[in-house]
């Protein structure tokens, strides 16, 4: 039982740290690719296969 509660504090002071991280760098969370913000013109997704940062009305 001991270890349960061992686990749940690491996990919990896990979160919170990177809650705190987040709000300290008052940076909205992205993309490790950048999205199709940073797609070159022309090119597609090579995930979707879409050519532009619009919704898709699908």
């Amino acid at each position: 039982m001991f270890e349960f509660f061992l686990v749940f504090l690491v996990m919990a002071i896990s979160f919170t740290a990177i809650a705190v991280g987040v709000i300290a760098k008052d940076k909205p969370i992205t993309g490790s690719c950048g999205g199709l913000a940073n797609l070159e013109k022309g090119a597609s997704c090579q995930i979707c296969g879409r050519t532009s940062s619009e919704v898709c009305d699908t």
